[in-house]
């Protein structure tokens, strides 16, 4: 499907879509029961508010890049040590104390409920699916279908067998694409890896969904922690900005690494709710007491109005007026391996 032929089924991963996953537990803070919300956030947009946006869209200037090659990343890295390679929008391949760890997947060339009809691949991925090393474990924030991608977890499955890591609700789909080793983690659970570090469930803002109105909020979304040997790393998926960022840096910062969504965040009448614009993931950033951060979810697919390359000029800009270095706060770039130091060597 061209550019210009994305506005509906862009609107339909906007406000509201997936299969049938259910999640049997009792009601609490978050869960009524059926449906999963998000705390003290109203969700008030419908059908009426996406017919707006497409009437009125403004889209910014996206383009098909062509294909790139970048060096393969290390089988796996030594205790101690962190890296980080931006795959593409939330995809990172992070790799540290000799464990891989990949986020929300999608190699796929379209996305969504029928990929022939689906949102275009505007980027490439930058490593090839056979360029991945050994993975051990696959986080999965959240169903939507730019972050839960069933062909390519199908060949994870397949060819590497790993932990899945999923928010609560989402294990049919997962089980559906042959995987069968998976963990369903709660709001502030924790799980212990194989390499004896911890990893959080962690709240964040945001939905889910993967066909009108079927199964909308029938299963959670989540960011993650990792507990490394040189400070922890967070991933943020897919979220707006709210007070979890705060949190989770008073129970578990400060941060060796966050890894913040920039993407999406136009009109803001319609996202605001579900997405964090470049000068919100700067206040993340801070409040989370991040050493250094890196800004992904932007630059792949055509999600909003929000063009191409416009959050790397945001971030920039909004970098600039706060007075923040460049290196602590920085867009992906996409394909690079990147080597974190360790929280005692970024504070001398």
């Amino acid at each position: 499907m061209g550019r210009r032929s994305l506005p509906l089924l862009a609107a339909f991963l906007i406000a509201g879509c997936a299969a049938d996953p259910r999640w049997q537990g009792p009601p609490g803070n978050h869960f009524d029961g059926t449906r999963f919300f998000n705390p003290g956030v109203e969700m008030d947009r419908g059908v009426g508010d996406v017919l707006r946006y497409l009437v009125t869209r403004d889209p910014g200037a996206w383009g098909k890049l062509q294909a790139r090659s970048f060096a393969d990343p290390p089988m796996r890295v030594a205790t101690g040590e962190l890296r980080i390679t931006v795959v593409g929008h939330a995809t990172v391949l992070i790799q540290a104390d000799g464990l891989n760890i990949l986020t929300d997947p999608v190699w796929s060339n379209a996305i969504g409920p029928w990929p022939v009809f689906g949102v275009e691949r505007m980027r490439p991925p930058s490593l090839t699916f056979e360029q991945l090393p050994p993975i051990d474990v696959v986080l999965i924030s959240h169903n939507h279908y730019d972050h839960l991608d069933l062909p390519t977890i199908r060949r994870l499955a397949a060819d590497h067998a790993p932990l899945f890591v999923i928010p609560p609700g989402d294990r049919p789909l997962l089980a559906e694409a042959g995987a069968t080793r998976i963990a369903e983690l709660d709001w502030h659970q924790t799980l212990t890896l194989s390499n004896g570090r911890t990893l959080h469930a962690l709240p964040c803002v945001h939905w889910s969904g993967r066909l009108p109105s079927l199964d909308r909020n029938l299963s959670l979304w989540s960011a993650y922690a990792v507990e490394t040997a040189g400070g922890p790393v967070y991933f943020g998926g897919d979220t707006a900005y709210g007070d979890h960022f705060r949190d989770a840096g008073h129970r578990l910062g400060p941060f060796r690494l966050a890894l913040l969504p920039i993407g999406a965040y136009k009109p803001r009448w319609l996202v605001r709710r579900v997405h964090m614009n470049p000068d919100e993931a700067l206040t993340a950033h801070r409040e989370l007491g991040a050493a250094r951060s890196i800004g992904m979810h932007f630059g792949t697919f055509e999600l909003s109005d929000v063009g191409q390359f416009q959050p790397i000029d945001d971030l920039a800009r909004a970098r600039r007026d706060a007075g923040v270095p460049a290196i602590a706060l920085t867009a992906a770039n996409f394909g690079v391996g990147v080597p974190i130091p360790p929280l005692s060597a970024t504070e001398e």
